[in-house]
């Protein structure tokens, strides 16, 4: 199955290269976001309001970017990749790109955040914690979003029934990323900050564990 999930992969990247301005645009809304918080606030030095703003930021970033994994999966295109490819491979394939889209996005928006609005609350961080939670939060938003996608691409309005369905999922979700990320920028041992690693990837896990099971089921429809 890795084959059809590699083919998967490389075939939205392929797709995603042919149309570059999709990607750029939500680039675009992260940086334009980020620019009108630097007109607020100019410098941000409190932690937990710098930590904040920055992930709620790439939490609407990451929705429009997750709402398009199946917008383009539509009616002779869909059961051509049926026959192709089983919906495992399909689900699996599409979240590892959308994983590392945003893994890119969130890094980039995280050093673009951080030059404009000051590196303050960077000066008693963690590095090790922080690219930590950088990268779980990355791939949980990606996971996560995927698969509320799929739900949500088999209605009209794709991007309003994904904020229905995913921000009751996200929300736990981002308060205990918003937790590790915090004590990470205030340099917190891993003792206090293991078990929130531990809790993102348990939720990254039952995300995968969850659209593997269910995914098919869905698909078939």
């Amino acid at each position: 199955m890795w084959v059809e999930i590699k083919a998967v992969f490389l075939k939205d990247l392929r797709s995603e290269w042919r149309q570059r301005h999709a990607a750029g645009s939500v680039f675009l809304y992260v940086l334009a976001s980020v620019f009108v918080a630097y007109l607020a606030f100019r410098e941000i030095a409190d932690v937990p309001t710098w930590n904040a703003l920055f992930w709620i930021i790439s939490l609407f970033a990451a929705f429009n970017a997750a709402a398009r994994s199946f917008a383009n999966e539509n009616g002779g295109r869909r059961l051509y990749l049926y026959t192709l490819a089983r919906p495992e491979a399909v689900v699996l394939g599409k979240m590892m790109y959308n994983a590392l889209l945003l893994l890119i996005m969130v890094f980039a928006g995280f050093a673009f955040f951080a030059l404009t609005l000051g590196t303050v609350p960077l000066r008693g961080a963690d590095p090790a914690a922080l690219v930590a939670a950088l990268a779980l939060g990355s791939l949980g938003l990606g996971l996560i979003l995927t698969l509320v996608s799929a739900l949500a691409s088999h209605t009209d309005n794709n991007l309003g029934l994904m904020a229905i369905l995913g921000l009751p999922v996200i929300l736990p979700f981002l308060l205990i990323l918003m937790r590790f990320s915090k004590n990470a920028l205030d340099g917190l041992p891993w003792s206090v900050n293991g078990v929130y690693a531990l809790q993102l990837g348990a939720v990254s896990v039952l995300s995968l564990a969850l659209s593997y099971i269910l995914f098919p089921y869905l698909w078939r429809e």
